[in-house]
């Protein structure tokens, strides 16, 4: 990377995102997207998963800086040494879930999701869900709140409010997690590798309405949801060395 690469700046809507774009605009210049060479994504952790996505098929890393709350998946805000800390910065690379949801009507949809791809009962009655891997029947019925599947990035978001394992980001495995699962009462779910193909078949959609969510991109009624990783697509995000995703995936696990 040049000592001074072509720098687009994005920033989310809320005030400390704006001030901070007016001020880095001022110091460092703004390409366009097309043309830059590093994206840098001003906001919080969900300005990111919509940068990521907005992005997806421009081939410049992303380096966020937080003007979020949490800011799990960006750095340090400073305006000093942007050129000197993308130089320096180190890539993460991570892969993105594949969404297809079938609905009652008949409908198809399809999403990405970076973080996660969770079902949840949309009713006042426990959603039943089927769940099959790579073409096998695994458990034939969970009742519960709610399931999801959870990327290596994603598995301390709502994965691990929902009781679900920390993932190491170089693991290439996924976490299947389910939400206050009622039967079979004691499954806290399961890993499963990268490759598998998950597949949520919905019990009685009709008595037991379920919405999919992809990233928070949501669709009603689903009857059926299938769910893989997608390794032809790759977002890659640059963090300050000792920062990255590895180690802020370690140290959630000793808060």
């Amino acid at each position: 990377m040049a000592a001074k690469p072509r720098v687009s700046f994005v920033t989310s809507d809320s005030p400390p995102a704006q001030e901070a774009f007016e001020a880095l605009v001022a110091r460092y210049g703004n390409h366009p997207l097309d043309t830059a060479e590093v994206i840098v994504a001003l906001g919080g952790d969900g300005f990111m998963l919509q940068t990521l996505h907005a992005t997806q098929d421009n081939p410049a890393p992303v380096y966020g800086m937080n003007r979020g709350t949490v800011g799990f998946l960006m750095n340090e805000y400073h305006e000093d040494d942007l050129f000197f800390r993308l130089a320096a910065a180190e890539e993460e690379i991570i892969n993105p879930l594949s969404m297809v949801a079938t609905c009652r009507d008949g409908s198809v949809h399809r999403a990405l999701a970076i973080n996660e791809v969770s079902l949840l009962r949309a009713g006042p009655q426990a959603a039943k869900l089927r769940i099959t891997i790579d073409g096998r029947l695994r458990l034939s019925e969970l009742v519960c709140d709610g399931a999801l599947v959870a990327t290596p990035a994603g598995s301390t978001a709502y994965n691990y409010s929902a009781h679900g394992p920390i993932l190491p980001i170089g693991s290439d495995v996924l976490a299947l997690t389910a939400m206050a699962a009622f039967r079979p009462r004691r499954w806290r779910g399961a890993l499963l590798p990268k490759s598998a193909e998950v597949q949520f078949d919905v019990i009685d959609p009709d008595k037991r309405p379920v919405m999919a969510d992809a990233d928070s991109r949501s669709v009603k009624d689903v009857v059926k949801v299938e769910i893989r990783s997608e390794p032809s697509i790759q977002h890659r995000l640059l963090f300050d060395p000792g920062h990255g995703l590895e180690e802020r995936l370690i140290s959630e696990q000793f808060v």
